[in-house]
């Protein structure tokens, strides 16, 4: 079996490399994306193994398709990345990671609100410079607050539970719920009560036609003025715009976001020195109550470890419960 790896990094590399011992499979990794004019480059390979913004649409994976890949291998949750219709039509099998950790993404959203609620990163900077000054740096207690996480999978259900650990009440809209979060006591709700009633939002939902922007004007208009807006998620679940306008308002008290709907120009790399060309991304970066990181919450060792091992064990499996199609 030999797989090509698209948009790979050292410590996909490290990992792969290290779960490939149980394997034996030929495995080579290059740093640009997948797209229409780099998927040729598969030629003569069993399988290509993609990441979160490789674009393979239409025009991608009938080049795949023409050169005889017919394994695309996912190393994540996601698919909207992907022209299924295409894929169904040309029988592609095309395999995902559903479930790496759901711990890692759910720590680093509840990371991202307890650094925002308690200005920890204008602190640290602060006492680097030899000030201590305390000004402008309350917070809130979460004890007591209510919590409206949008999605109740895994990742929902894991951070349902670290938020009552701290006293919080929590609100769910999710149209399918699992029982295990129905366990956790979590109070379904519709969409517009979780917007009207929660002091914190968390998004934890799939990308597709239905979540598209489901954080737009209309919802940020129905939220409390100084909600704590969280994504873990997907970028294109909110409209940035939008969400510009509601920090500029005030209504929105504080944004912490992993992903961004244009990441893919901007994201995976070291733009140390350039010049961001994303006008609506560095009108983000100016406001002080915006936690900005790079697509990193799934990057622990255990999550790392789950995803090579199950996309590598795709790599040979006919029949899933990963297989998409």
């Amino acid at each position: 079996m030999k797989i090509l790896f698209f948009s790979s990094h050292e410590y996909d590399k490290k990992s792969f490399i290290s779960v490939n011992q149980n394997f034996n499979f030929t495995l080579d990794f290059v740093e640009f994306r997948l797209e229409p004019k780099t998927a040729a480059l598969a030629q003569g390979y069993d399988a290509v193994c993609a990441f979160v913004n490789d674009d393979l649409c239409k025009d991608t994976l009938k080049v795949l398709n023409k050169i005889k890949v017919k394994r695309i291998l996912l190393r994540c949750a996601g698919f909207n990345n992907v022209d299924l219709d295409y894929a169904q039509k040309e029988k592609l099998l095309i395999y995902r990671v559903p479930e790496y950790s759901p711990y890692a993404v759910a720590e680093h959203a509840v990371g991202l609100l307890m650094c925002l609620n308690r200005k920890i990163h204008k602190s640290y900077n602060r006492v680097r410079e030899g000030n201590f000054s305390l000004n402008a740096l309350e917070g809130m207690d979460l004890f007591n607050k209510t919590v409206g996480i949008i999605g109740g999978g895994k990742i929902g259900e894991c951070f349902a539970n670290i938020m009552k650990g701290f006293g919080c009440k929590i609100l769910l809209f999710d149209p399918k719920p699992s029982e295990s979060i129905l366990k956790v006591g979590v109070k379904i709700s519709s969409l517009d009560h979780v917007f009207k009633k929660s002091d914190i939002v968390s998004l934890h939902c799939p990308l597709n036609e239905y979540t598209k922007y489901i954080i737009n004007k209309t919802s940020i208009d129905k939220m409390k003025k100084g909600v704590i807006l969280i994504n873990t998620s997907r970028g294109g679940l909110i409209k940035t715009s939008d969400v510009i306008h509601g920090l500029k308002g005030l209504k929105i008290g504080a944004l912490g976001i992993d992903v961004y709907e244009e990441e893919e120009s901007i994201f995976f790399k070291d733009h140390k020195g350039d010049i961001i060309q994303d006008d609506v991304f560095e009108r983000l970066m100016i406001f002080p109550n915006v936690l900005i990181t790079g697509h990193q919450a799934f990057l622990t060792h255990e999550a790392l470890h789950n995803i090579s091992e199950v996309t590598l064990k795709n790599a040979i499996t006919e029949k899933s419960i990963n297989l998409i199609y």
